[in-house]
């Protein structure tokens, strides 16, 4: 068959309008956002994302001086490497050793959005925060997001379609654990600074582990870890501050009530002496400096003062 160019015109096509825009239509973004999520769906974990609830923020020094923890969302994330832990891992340093493992959770944008961003309220919304925590189900480990990265791929198509977070293991640092999933929660059970407090007799009822307890005087609460009813020993942490010596405490949940004894902040229940010395070094002190001295800076942990 032969070809005819009669008249003679250009065949260079050149007339784009109204034609699919097919190398960043909407069609197609969507269609390789659909893999991606399929894709993480078969080849990814399920995960569990804690929003981080600021508490006490200094505004001066920027920093976070209390944060919550009350919700566990679960979604599915692509572990990167799947060779094991990224980081230094665990180094010998003169403070014992300290496990330094790091490890990428990618995200699908599509469903961080309706797992998480839709279900919580986030310091910065639409997408995941630097320093919120990521429970890995698997590995039992806790990690916090350091850094989200947010153009890798890069604008594949002309858009992106995956939030990919860099983590460390984190550094629980008596923050509140309350999301309602009981390993998660554990942590704080376990970390936590809890001191003991000494009742006297003539108290009634038991202390339920986890009940709220609260100071009849100073209003101070606390959360209860154990109580030893026949040496009349309550151990308690997440307290927002001093007991009065003596005032009645009262289990929220329980009822019971008894009157407050002794106690002292320093020696921490949830560490052994070995690992955790205030209270060595806050005996031993008063052989070296007088702190009888007035301190124009402020005051010091003392067993012998119950307003410290």
């Amino acid at each position: 068959m032969a070809f005819s160019n009669d008249p003679p015109q250009d065949y260079v096509f050149s007339n784009h309008t109204g034609l699919l825009k097919a190398n960043g239509s909407a069609q197609e973004q969507k269609f390789i956002e659909n893999l991606i999520v399929e894709s993480i769906e078969i080849y990814g974990q399920d995960i569990y994302y804690l929003p981080r609830t600021y508490v006490n923020r200094d505004t001066i020094l920027n920093e976070v001086e209390t944060s919550n923890f009350t919700q566990a969302l679960a979604v599915r994330a692509y572990v990167n490497n799947v060779e094991g832990w990224e980081g230094q891992g665990e180094l010998l340093s003169k403070f014992g050793v300290r496990i330094e493992d790091k490890t990428t959770f990618i995200f699908s944008r599509e469903k961080f959005t309706s797992a998480v961003d839709d279900n919580a309220a986030l310091n910065v919304e639409g997408r995941p925060n630097e320093g919120d925590l990521v429970w890995f189900p698997a590995t039992k480990h806790l990690f916090e997001i350091k850094f989200v990265e947010a153009e890798k791929p890069f604008y594949q198509l002309g858009k992106g379609y995956v939030w990919e977070c860099q983590c460390e293991l984190f550094e629980y640092s008596d923050e509140n654990l309350d999301t309602g999933v009981a390993e998660i929660d554990a942590i704080e059970n376990t970390f936590a600074n809890a001191i003991t407090v000494n009742f006297a007799a003539g108290g009634t009822g038991d202390f339920t582990i986890g009940e709220i307890v609260a100071g009849g005087t100073s209003n101070v609460t606390a959360e209860v870890k154990a109580w030893d009813s026949e040496n009349r020993q309550l151990q308690i942490y997440n307290r927002t501050g001093i007991f009065t010596i003596p005032e009645t405490v009262t289990g929220q949940t329980s009822g019971a009530a008894w009157t407050s004894a002794s106690y002292n902040t320093l020696n921490n229940v949830n560490t052994p002496d070995t690992t955790d010395q205030n209270y060595n070094f806050e005996v031993a002190d008063d052989d070296i400096i007088d702190f009888t001295e007035v301190n124009p800076f402020g005051s010091v942990g003392s067993t012998t003062d119950t307003t410290i």
